[in-house]
């Protein structure tokens, strides 16, 4: 009799979770992103990235959420030789993918990635900055965050997400 109950009280437990990941849209539509805004150095939020000789920052004031769901942001490499590049991005919280709409060089300013795919956070070489941007604070879950403003704080202050607690 116990038994059973420890294993109905399982089943009910993985089909509760299994219910809170909410499937993925197939009517979902990308709005056309605004186009890249202007570079800042100035205020940056800086990402832990340690396996990389580039500092990372994200703009705050870049970032914002659109009615699809997309996190936009500006991030910003800085080389120790003081050479800097940026991408504007987008990240899907709900599929953990990532987006490059332009890509920005200090010599001949932003260019437009044409035709840009959705790539996979886990699977693309160069991505564990926008990883880091997920799980810091753009993303709860396989949600979008609830705001701009709530992602530029919870940014600034990285939470782990599987504890509460703050890193």
């Amino acid at each position: 009799m116990r038994g059973s109950r420890l294993a109905l009280c399982l089943a009910l437990a993985a089909s509760a979770v299994h219910a809170q990941v909410a499937p993925v849209d197939p009517d979902w539509r990308e709005v056309e992103a605004p186009p890249p805004p202007a570079v800042k150095v100035d205020g940056l939020i800086p990402l832990e990235m340690p396996r990389s000789s580039l500092r990372y920052g994200v703009d705050p004031a870049s970032i914002s959420l659109g009615n699809d769901g997309i996190v936009r942001y500006v991030v910003v490499a800085t080389g120790e030789g003081g050479a800097l590049n940026a991408l504007y991005e987008g990240l899907r919280c709900d599929t953990g993918e990532f987006k490059v709409y332009a890509r920005y060089n200090a010599g001949s300013g932003w260019t437009i990635v044409k035709d840009s795919a959705w790539r996979e956070l886990r699977d693309a070489p160069g991505s564990s900055h926008g990883m880091v941007i997920a799980r810091s604070g753009a993303c709860v879950g396989r949600a979008p965050n609830r705001s701009a403003s709530q992602i530029v704080h919870d940014l600034r202050a990285p939470v782990n997400r599987r504890f509460g607690q703050p890193q």
